[in-house]
């Protein structure tokens, strides 16, 4: 049965779907960027009613400031209140609750790493975890994204004809073009910055004994960005703590077909363990 709610967060109203459901294992989806709980093409929507079906609730809300929710769009940075808020309406929706699960992507996945210790959550499944810094340091410029995703960039491009036909034909901008080339043959661009925000996030997952699981496509690029920084010595030491499950998939959002029946499958193996 799906219903529509509202709680409080911070003095502002919030609004939330529960799709219930008789288990005791609930599933806390939390929206990536500035989606609203639907999801992107009502991704979200569709997941929440298939787990449902098999017999888990789930609950998904709009932050403060997104969609039907009141306040300011803060932003994933600022969204500690909202989690936590979120997990204890959830528990109060469903008192029969024994565990909460709470599944993010991207900035979402993010956001649960660094915030999920006071939220009363009792795993996490983390999707494609966004760790690019808002700007180069200083200059107000976009990051470049790590070595090995530029790599993986341009070797998806030389397996395609039509891009060297673009080529050929003076379509590409070849200073940018170099540009590329040059940052692909760059390291790694692990951060060595104690404030970086890979570094915190890794830092929360270390003070956290919370089980949690990594779910990553291979062809994304935030998702190549984070394998390369999974390497770095602040993440190390949680490789054997955490594990890492991969789809052959480009779609950032698990949009296709196999992608979308693959993360189902990879929340319900979490749900069942109780």
């Amino acid at each position: 049965m799906r219903s529509w709610l509202n709680f409080p967060v911070a003095g502002q109203n919030c609004a939330a779907t529960l799709d219930d459901a008789a288990g005791h294992h609930g599933l806390l989806l939390i929206s990536g960027g500035n989606e609203v709980r639907a999801g992107a093409h009502r991704s979200q929507s569709w997941l929440a009613a298939e787990v449902a079906a098999r017999g888990h609730p789930v609950w998904r809300y709009d932050r403060r400031g997104v969609g039907d929710s009141e306040g300011e769009n803060g932003g994933f940075l600022t969204s500690a209140a909202d989690i936590t808020a979120a997990a204890a309406a959830f528990r109060a929706a469903c008192p029969r609750l024994q565990r909460i699960t709470a599944f993010g992507n991207c900035d979402a996945a993010a956001a649960l790493m660094l915030f999920h210790a006071a939220a009363g959550i009792d795993g996490l499944l983390l999707a494609n975890p966004w760790v690019i810094e808002d700007a180069a340091e200083g200059d107000g410029e976009p990051a470049l994204p790590p070595a090995a995703a530029i790599r993986a960039r341009y070797w998806a491009k030389l397996r395609r004809p039509d891009e060297w036909l673009r080529l050929l034909r003076g379509g590409v901008d070849l200073g940018k073009l170099w540009r590329g080339i040059s940052a692909a043959r760059g390291g790694s661009a692990a951060p060595q910055n104690l404030d970086s925000l890979s570094a915190r996030m890794a830092a929360a997952m270390q003070s956290s004994d919370i089980p949690a699981t990594l779910l990553l496509a291979r062809g994304d690029r935030t998702a190549q960005i984070f394998i390369e920084q999974w390497q770095s010595p602040f993440w190390q030491p949680l490789h054997a703590r955490i594990p890492t499950h991969y789809v052959a998939s480009a779609s950032h959002g698990f949009a296709d077909d196999a992608a979308r029946d693959w993360l189902l499958d990879q929340i319900l193996t979490a749900l069942s363990a109780d």
